[in-house]
Parts: C-alpha cells; structure tokens; sequence
C-alpha cells in the first residue's frame, strides 16, 4: 500500500516544498504519511494570497446565508467520512479511536454547523438609536479584520481547527492555517473538504512545517490582521509579544493545571470515575484536563482506594481497537518530558501510587507509552502540581476544610478549568462559583458544547472561543453617522469652532 503524500494548500493549489517529513503512529511507529515542509516563503506566499483575496472581496461580499451554506456543506462531507477520519486522527496523534471518532470528530462538526447557523442570525449591520439634538442615526456595523492566523495543536486538532477557521470564515475574513506538525494530516483532508465545496481561491490557505520558522513567522507577519492560537502558554506569550509590534488582534488558548475538587457528601464510585475521565481523556493530552484531584482527608483512604483500583483496569494499548481506554503519547520527547515530572515527584517525597514508567510488553516495544499514573501525598508547592505535565498523570491533593480546598485550587498560574463533585448541587454550585477558572463542570467533566464559550483565566488565555459571541472576535465594530437635519443644525454645529460664516 502506497504512502500518501500532501503538499501546501496556497491560494487554491496544492503545491509541493523543496523538503518533506515524516508522520509516523505514535503507537507502532509505522509511517502514515509525508507531508511537505513549508517555510517563511511558503508564509509570505500564503499571507500575500489570503490578503489578495480580502482586497478583492469576493468573499467578505459573500451574503452571510451563503457563507453559511459552504461551512454546512463541509460539515455534510465530514460527516460521510467521520470513520475514515476518526482512524487518520488516531493513526497521526495516537488519541483512542473511541475519542476521536465520537467526540473529537463528531463534536468538531457539530461546532462548524453551529458556526454557520450563527452567521445566518448574526447582525453584521444594524441601526442604533438616533443621535440628538440634531436628527441624525447611527449605524452599527461588523466588518471582517481580514487575514486571520490559525495555529493550532496537535492534541485535538479537527475541533480547535474550525473554532477559529469556522467563525473567521463565517465573519467574511481570509485564514493561514498552520497545524501542528506532529498532526497535520486531517487538518489538510478539512482543507480538501472546503475546496470541494467551492470556497473562493485564497480564502483559506494552509502552511505545514515547524512551528519555528512557520508559526512563528506567521504570528509576526505585518499583513496578518488577528493570530488565533491554542498550545503552551510560552508560545503564547511569545505571540502575545510578537502582536505588539502590529497591534494585531489576538486569541489565546493556553495551557491549564485542572483542579478537581472533591466534596465530603461525593458520589464516591462516581467520582472515582469522572476523576479518571478527567484526568486520562485523550491520553492525559488535554490542555483543560482535570489534574489536580482535591479530596478530603475524611474520604482520603477509601477515595485512593476506589481510584487506584479502578484505575488497575484501564486498557492502555492499540488506540485503534475499541476497547482500548489509554493510548500513547505524541512522541519520545513528550514521553521523557512527562517520565521526568514523575521523577521530580518522587524527588519531592511524592508517592507513585499506580504507574509511573513504560509499561512492558511486546505490544509496547514501539511507539511512545506511559503508563496511566496516580501520585500521592503531593503538596501544591511541587512542580508536579504546579506545572502542566500534558500526559496520563493524575496528581492528588488533600485538604481538611472546603475553603482550604478553594484556596489550593486557585493557587496555579493557570484558570483555564476547575471541577467538583457532590450530592448537594446549591453547595457544589457556591463553590464553583469560588473558583477561578473559565469553565467548571459539576459532576461531570469535559462538558464542550457548542453553545458555550471555552476559554480561561490568568495565564490561560486570553478571549474566548464558541458560544453565541464567537463572530465577535473576528470582526471589527464599525460606527456610521448619518446627519438627517438637511444642514441646517449642522451649520450651527461647525459655527462653534469655524464661526458664523461670511454673509
């Protein structure tokens, strides 16, 4: 069976680089594919490309219900090959085909159409109220920045894709788009699936490579008008910086360090088990994945008891077999990085209580593993606590007092997520409201739905992305005055400053 091979996506032709890679499984190390490798060339191409198609307005001119119909008639192609894609994304980033195919395929889909009904109801041009004393009134209006940069990451990436792509394109903008380049490939299939259905050439163009020089050359171009980027809140802040020099607009989805606070009146089997799925979704890959598990000294014994144990029956192995729960890592380095945070716990006088290295096995003697990690008699000093590991590592925490665990949860750089577990829901609910996070989920976790923002606070962002406000972000706010008076109050007007005029 051959290899395929994907080129650059510029202003509406697949072109091909001078260099290519490799996207090999992070699970069985065999080649998937070879992707071309873009440079700042390939940038400046793709930037002149998307600038060209703004200034010529094909797009932006488009009636907002036809924007709308290309966004759901991608969405209608996705849908027919949600399988296919759901085993490519699990091939390329190693995320259990369970995951990809049911939520972060089927979510990402049933974002874009949420995108596309929002552009058909959202107000581009409206009249305010009238402007007195003179008779005048003032229009309001939403026009697209124009290019727009997407960088996006390699853990879930169809779905952080379209919550930048799918409102920058319903808005009127043109997009770069720059995937990972750990996982490109269903972003370059997304790209496929838009020219089939008859998006304008240079609308949307796509740049694989590094993310130094791609990325980072994009986010400082000097024609791109709004950089929207999901990854580690170093490069985040790199952009941050970058922006300035421009002014451009900038969304930020950063990373996070989860606390999930268990309250003494818990479902205790059930929180066991929403603490893993917190945790361990997506291989632990989740930048809002709930890592700080808080639990109470009263329930310490039996809550470590229940979790360790359940944790015991979790199938780490073949992402693309159905009963599998935990896959691989991205890649080596990311294994080493997160076989070192465990290290430093144990440094610190934490106990590993499950896992804490490579599993063994001849199903393990390729690919990037780790094994699902619970650790113990961790203090919210440690790095372990403290800094985002991105891996299947579950750090837990106690407390004695309800307010002592609100202050250990908001202690973190990080807001982007926060959850509690308990019976009494007004009790769980006064203290979500205690915790400094963007999003907090009661009992459950991982709840992402179109309809609401995703987003956090601190060092975890900046803005916010889906919800009914996600056009907002990817328009500018126009003011039109229009004077109604027949020029008679607007002679009076300039009299006080230009004096009455000469007879």
């Amino acid at each position: 069976m051959s290899v395929p091979h994907y080129g650059l996506f510029i202003d509406g032709e697949w072109v091909d680089s001078a260099e290519k890679y490799e996207i090999r499984s992070p699970a069985t190390d065999e080649l998937v594919a070879t992707v071309a490798k873009g440079g700042t060339a390939d940038v400046d191409r793709a930037v002149a490309a998307a600038k060209a198609a703004h200034e010529a307005g094909q797009w932006r001119r488009t009636p907002p219900q036809e924007r709308a119909a290309v966004l759901h008639a991608v969405a209608d192609r996705l849908e027919k090959r949600l399988q296919e894609l759901a085993a490519l994304q699990t091939r390329e980033n190693g995320a259990t085909i369970r995951v990809t195919g049911a939520l972060h395929l089927g979510l990402s889909i049933a974002q874009l159409r949420y995108i596309a009904d929002l552009a058909t109801t959202y107000e581009f041009e409206k009249n305010g109220p009238e402007i007195g004393p003179i008779p005048a009134v003032g229009v309001l209006r939403r026009e697209p920045l124009g290019v727009v940069a997407a960088i996006v990451p390699w853990n879930i990436p169809l779905l952080v894709i379209v919550w930048k792509v799918g409102p920058a394109l319903a808005a009127g903008n043109t997009v770069v788009l720059k995937p990972d380049e750990h996982s490109p490939l269903v972003a370059l299939e997304l790209a496929k699936e838009f020219e089939a259905a008859g998006l304008p050439k240079g609308v949307l163009n796509l740049v694989t490579g590094d993310g130094d020089p791609v990325g980072a050359h994009l986010s400082g171009h000097p024609d791109v008008r709004k950089v929207a980027f999901t990854g580690s809140t170093e490069v985040g802040k790199s952009i941050l910086s970058k922006s300035a020099d421009t002014v451009k607009r900038v969304t930020l989805e950063l990373g996070g360090k989860g606390p999930n606070v268990v309250l003494d009146d818990a479902d205790v089997p059930l929180a066991v088990d929403g603490a893993l799925f917190a945790a361990l979704a997506n291989n632990g890959q989740a930048c809002e994945a709930g890592t700080r598990l808080l639990v109470p000294n009263s329930l310490k014994e039996e809550f470590l008891t229940r979790l360790v144990e359940r944790a015991k029956t979790l199938k780490l192995g073949n992402p693309l077999d159905l009963a599998t729960d935990v896959g691989p890592v991205i890649s080596s380095g990311q294994r080493d990085r997160i076989l070192g945070y465990i290290e430093s716990a144990r440094a610190d006088g934490a106990t590993i209580a499950l896992g804490g290295g490579v599993p063994q096995g001849p199903e393990f003697a390729t690919g990037n593993w780790v094994e699902p990690t619970i650790v113990t008699d961790v203090t919210n000093d440690q790095r372990i606590a403290r800094e985002e590991v991105f891996g299947p590592v579950l750090t837990v925490l106690t407390y004695d007092s309800v307010d002592e665990a609100i202050k250990i949860a908001n202690d973190t750089n990080y807001g982007l997520s926060a959850g509690v577990w308990g019976r009494d829901e007004s009790r769980a609910l006064d203290v979500a409201r205690q915790l400094d996070a963007g999003m907090v989920y009661v009992n459950d976790w991982h709840v992402i739905n179109p309809a609401y923002p995703f987003g956090g606070y601190k060092q975890s962002g900046l803005g916010r992305e889906g919800g009914p406000n996600a056009l907002d972000a990817y328009t500018e706010q126009k003011y039109i005055a229009v004077d109604r008076s027949g020029g008679l109050e607007n002679r009076a007007a300039f009299a006080l400053v230009l004096g009455t005029p000469p007879a």
